[in-house]
């Protein structure tokens, strides 16, 4: 019975994991009772979010031979998590949208796989699309794939037409819609075996971690040579060439959803291992005199942001986790698994750093639902030094709005320092593509949803350092700071609302340094929100009457991330996120204002 180990990678949304579904369906491996969409994304976030987070691995059997199947992450925040599952396998499924064609995260985890020598089987998904134009983006593929250095054999790549959402695949457009069988066609002739050196003593290489409460931290990795088996004395060779030993006490296989707990690995298996010592990614496993494996490289980090406990006002009064001493523990357990992630204590503040937004917005929305209250700041972009010059992270952006929109968000991206690279306009929509600092990017989401309606696409991904690109300016506009502690009045957002959007609700508890708005005119104001009518016999009821209040505008995690300043808080916790200022009332605002200032001339005259 042959192994075949084959990775599934693709752009966001362009229908990896409802693939997976169809060929674990099609494959007779999940029962009816265990089949639901997506099953895949078990993560309740990933099915909130509609992406794939956390790389997965499966398996099918399917005509006697074993398909171990991995679905990996689209958003190039989780990049790392391709790199490194890539090193398993054999070949790839690329997943194409048939109208969208190659994006962003296309172009990065199709360049790794081939740097790694793979030869992918592009999957052109969406195919029952009204708009899709399968022959124009198999063009664009090939002209990818010549761009990225693509060996001839690589560039020959076959082709099945699928549409994962309703079940069928096809070799030819002409073909019938029936099954999924031409995709697993395509495997069995294309994907090489994996080779069998069954004979070589047992050796292997941790590419991602998992975490089990009883076993502790588990390896998840190919087994290239030899066999492992229970209770095996094995050599662990770490990332800098030093040795310890250790014993294998677990070995897990998968099929379809489940884990199975088996007595030995195969040679070509892709299996979870547990150990009595601690392991790492890219260390080798093996016999006692065994060969180290090369090292898997992982990404730097892009950003980073400050984790503090939450001392405002209202701290205590939903969460269950809230000392220094928790979140030390909790971002120490999140280092277990969570290789792209780096934490550095500074007395009691955790400067977490990530390979962006996302990356870290996942991490503090685990968090708030595990019931932790905590204050976050501003993320702030990781610079590099080379050669005495500053360098910054750039990214590629693409995005795809109606063409009457595109002058303005050519303007809005322009001032964020970006830089227009394509521009191309077809049936009313045109797509744009630009190069912009990381920093740039920070808060733009929400700008481009109020610019574009919500209608407009955008993505981005890390491409790579440049020279520091000068100042940004972040926010056009001041923030409204609540001046009381109390419950907001219908009244008070009457008067205010026309200065610009309100963060709260009425009735809902503020506390004095919380924001509560945006201020139009630019520069913070202090308001107070808790004020209520003076009722007198003049007034009657027909004056409350027109008093009309204007939509709340609730922000998201990522938006208030994006909004917040250096000089500002996201407070999280399991019920509210509210945004407040570092210091909560006027006079230390102003003295802190002014010690900045102090230490700036001082600096300037040192």
């Amino acid at each position: 019975m042959a192994i075949r180990n084959i990775a599934i990678i693709a752009h966001v949304d362009h229908g990896k994991t409802t693939l997976v579904d169809q060929l674990l369906k099609y494959s007779g491996t999940l029962k009816a009772i265990e089949w639901q969409d997506l099953v895949m994304d078990n993560n309740d976030q990933e099915r909130e979010r509609g992406i794939t987070i956390y790389a997965k691995n499966t398996a099918v059997q399917y005509e006697g031979d074993t398909i171990n199947i991995i679905d990996t992450p689209g958003h190039a925040d989780f990049g790392s998590e391709v790199e490194r599952v890539l090193r398993m396998v054999d070949s790839v499924l690329l997943v194409v949208d048939a109208y969208e064609g190659p994006m962003p995260q296309t172009k990065f985890v199709l360049k790794k796989s081939l740097e790694l020598g793979l030869k992918p089987i592009v999957i052109l998904n969406k195919i029952d699309k009204p708009t899709a134009r399968p022959q124009e983006v198999i063009n664009m593929l090939f002209d990818l794939f010549i761009m990225l250095g693509a060996t001839d054999e690589q560039a020959d790549f076959p082709v099945v037409y699928a549409s994962a959402k309703n079940g069928f695949a096809m070799k030819n457009l002409e073909d019938e819609q029936k099954d999924m069988k031409p995709v697993f066609d395509a495997i069995l002739a294309h994907v090489p075996e994996a080779p069998n050196h069954s004979d070589k003593p047992f050796r292997m290489q941790v590419a991602n971690l998992g975490y089990d409460d009883f076993l502790g931290r588990l390896g998840i990795g190919r087994v290239y040579e030899g066999t492992a088996k229970v209770g095996q004395q094995v050599t662990i060779i770490s990332n800098e060439g030093e040795t310890r030993t250790g014993k294998i006490s677990k070995i897990f296989t998968t099929l379809g959803l489940q884990r199975i707990e088996s007595e030995e690995a195969r040679c070509g298996d892709i299996v979870t291992i547990a150990w009595i010592p601690t392991i790492f990614v890219g260390e080798t496993i093996g016999v006692w005199d065994v060969e180290p494996m090369p090292s898997i490289s992982i990404d730097e980090p892009t950003l980073r942001m400050e984790f503090l406990v939450n001392d405002s006002p209202f701290a205590g009064k939903e969460g269950k986790y809230m000392t220094t001493r928790n979140l030390a523990e909790r971002l120490d357990k999140e280092l277990e698994t969570n290789v792209g992630l780096k934490v550095e204590n500074q007395d009691g503040r955790f400067v977490v750093s990530g390979r962006g937004e996302l990356h870290l917005s996942v991490l503090i929305e685990t968090m708030r639902r595990e019931g932790w209250e905590l204050q976050v700041g501003a993320p702030q972009v990781i610079f590099k030094m080379e050669n005495g010059e500053k360098l910054e992270p750039i990214e590629q952006l693409i995005v795809n709005v109606e063409d009457n929109l595109a002058g303005a968000i050519i303007e809005t991206v322009a001032n964020r320092k970006g830089m227009m690279q394509s521009m191309k306009s077809e049936n009313g929509l045109t797509t744009i593509e630009f190069e912009v600092p990381t920093r740039g990017l920070l808060g733009l989401r929400g700008e481009f949803i109020l610019l574009t309606r919500g209608e407009g696409i955008m993505y981005s991904s890390f491409s790579h350092y440049e020279a520091y690109k000068g100042e940004i300016a972040k926010r056009q506009v001041g923030s409204m700071i609540s001046g009381n502690t109390g419950g907001v009045m219908n009244y008070s957002i009457f008067k205010l609302q026309e200065r610009w959007p309100i963060f709260v609700d009425p009735a809902q508890q503020i506390y004095e340094g919380m924001i509560v708005g945006e201020h139009l005119k630019g520069g913070d104001l202090v308001v107070n929100l808790t004020v209520n009518k003076q009722l007198t016999n003049v007034r009657n009821s027909g004056n409350d009457e027109a008093m009309r209040l204007d939509p709340i505008v609730h922000l998201t995690l990522e938006d208030a991330l994006g909004y917040i300043g250096q000089d500002e808080l996201v407070e999280i916790t399991p019920k509210n996120i509210r945004l407040r200022k570092k210091y909560l009332t006027e006079s230390a605002r102003a003295l802190a204002k002014k010690q900045e200032k102090d230490a700036l001339l001082k600096a300037d005259n040192g």
